[in-house]
């Protein structure tokens, strides 16, 4: 189980979900940031909360970590190609 920390917060990261991509004859971009170096990633804590992730491939660059809405995590999920699982929410959108 991995172990983050945002702020002073601790959380255990419990199930991930990978960005989507598509191929632009030349590399894969991001559904996420629409970028081949920037990228995303959905974390659920044990406690049940959503995290993102967002690295980029940058020489210097650091990682991000984001507590997001229910929601937010639902939205991004169906963006990429996910099945919504409990404890996500139906965005508002679809």
């Amino acid at each position: 189980m991995k172990k983050i920390t945002i702020g002073r917060r601790r959380y255990s990261l419990v199930r991930s979900w990978e960005e989507d991509s598509w191929f632009n004859g030349n590399n894969y971009i991001s559904r996420a940031t629409n970028s081949q170096w920037e990228h995303e990633e959905l974390h659920t804590s044990a406690t049940g909360l959503w995290i993102l992730q967002s690295w980029s491939q940058w020489q210097g660059s650091r990682t991000h970590w984001t507590e997001i809405s229910a929601e937010e995590a639902g939205l991004w999920l169906t963006t990429h190609g996910h099945d919504l699982p409990a404890g996500a929410s139906q965005p508002a959108e679809l």
